[in-house]
């Protein structure tokens, strides 16, 4: 690896609590192996040359993060914004807070990346970071579906018919866009009561098009009990079997 990427600001959304996880626990302050989940998700950027700083969104009373950011000895600022009701707002808050930091620009790059997704690939990373050298709205770290696509009828569990999987993806993260276009898509998907499910969407609704770059399947999102054995698999893993 090189480190010739452009320096982006880091964005981690870790307000949620993490219902389906049956815990009293958020997801992202579960342990696996000596730490955890967040500084797993931490560790993935900190010393990765193209990160100049990390901005993490927390419940307004998180009682977790302080213990952990205590132990954390970074040689980038870590900065902590109180998060929103939902994910798009979280996001917003931090990017707000990233116009008031000196020297960062509405041009410059942010990533954009989930707080319970430890597992994420350097290789993944530096694939999505390459876009920052290509003349790109952005795009998204994502997976080709495929599994066989059901809809079910509304609001119900009986199949409607078979989707075809042509064409579709499944989203992960990071997701990197221009910090200075992405608060606004996110102002206005907001201000118009829009669906928003990642920033992705937020860019979408204001007619741009994201690139997919397609990413590792072991990038997976902690978000039932279960997926707490596989990612303590993915992560106690030996160095060189990590793609890299």
């Amino acid at each position: 690896m090189t480190d010739d990427f452009s320096k982006v600001w880091l964005v981690i959304p870790a307000a949620g609590v993490g219902k389906r996880m049956q815990s009293d626990v958020p997801k992202q302050y579960h342990k696996i192996h000596d730490k955890t989940v967040i500084e797993h998700t931490l560790d993935r950027f900190i010393n990765h040359p193209a990160t100049a700083g990390i901005v993490v969104a927390l419940h307004p009373e998180d009682p977790y993060w302080k213990s952990i950011s205590n132990k954390l000895a970074p040689d980038i600022p870590i900065y902590t914004v109180e998060g929103g009701a939902e994910r798009s707002d979280s996001v917003l808050n931090a990017l707000e807070y990233l116009g008031f930091v000196e020297q960062v620009k509405d041009e410059h790059w942010v990533m954009v990346h989930d707080a319970a997704r430890p597992c994420v690939t350097q290789h993944d990373i530096n694939a999505l970071l390459q876009l920052t050298h290509q003349n790109t709205v952005g795009g998204i770290l994502a997976t080709p579906v495929k599994d066989t696509m059901k809809r079910a009828r509304p609001k119900s569990n009986v199949i409607q018919k078979t989707e075809s999987r042509d064409d579709l993806w499944h989203a992960l993260t990071p997701q990197l866009f221009r910090l200075g276009e992405l608060r606004a898509a996110l102002q206005q998907g907001l201000q118009a009561g829009a669906d928003i499910t990642d920033e992705a969407s937020a860019m979408e609704l204001t007619g741009q098009s994201p690139t997919l770059v397609e990413g590792s399947s072991q990038n997976i999102k902690i978000t039932q009990p279960e997926d707490i054995e596989l990612a303590s698999w993915l992560l106690g893993k030996k160095p060189q079997q990590e793609q890299s």
